[in-house]
């Protein structure tokens, strides 16, 4: 969806394991507000998570913010993969430990399907620690094939809440 001023509405999943991982998400809220063109709308509660697929960390702080934002989502993916760099993301494994991880779950209405970026997510249907936070600052956000985040956190596992935004 673009707004009237040509803003589009970009969806961010926040997630973090290591150090101090709610600090880490939090800040992050701050520095995606601060980013080019963008401004931070609405950011979830944090909610604390299993591990998904790399067994033997640290549960997750997880989190979702609605940026309006006039980046492309290419531009919009560097940003984010910069405010992780300096929270000192390391690419390692797979589905590993993290100090911060930031994905573009919608940017707008668009279907991207380029090299490093693909939206919306293919995955966030079947994860409760992106759908139940994105359910909390938009309900009605579509989920295509799968109806809206507050129909599909209806039919996953309640997530434990560690704070208010």
């Amino acid at each position: 969806m673009i707004a009237p001023d040509g803003m589009v509405r970009a969806f961010i999943g926040l997630g973090s394991n290591l150090e101090d991982s709610e600090g880490h998400v939090n800040r992050a809220f701050g520095e995606l507000g601060a980013l080019p063109l963008s401004r931070l709308v609405a950011r979830s509660s944090l909610y604390r998570t299993a591990p998904v697929g790399f067994p033997g960390q640290p549960d997750f702080v997880n989190a979702v913010a609605l940026l309006e934002t006039g980046l492309a989502p290419m531009a919009l993916l560097a940003e984010l993969l910069e405010v992780e760099r300096c929270h000192g993301r390391v690419r390692g494994a797979p589905n590993g430990p993290r100090t911060l991880d930031l994905d573009l779950l919608f940017h707008g209405d668009a279907c991207i399907q380029q090299p490093g970026l693909s939206g919306p997510h293919p995955r966030l249907h079947e994860r409760a620690f992106v759908v139940v936070p994105l359910a909390e600052i938009a309900p009605h956000q579509p989920i295509p094939g799968h109806g809206t985040a507050g129909e599909r956190a209806a039919q996953l596992v309640p997530l434990q809440r560690v704070m208010r935004a």
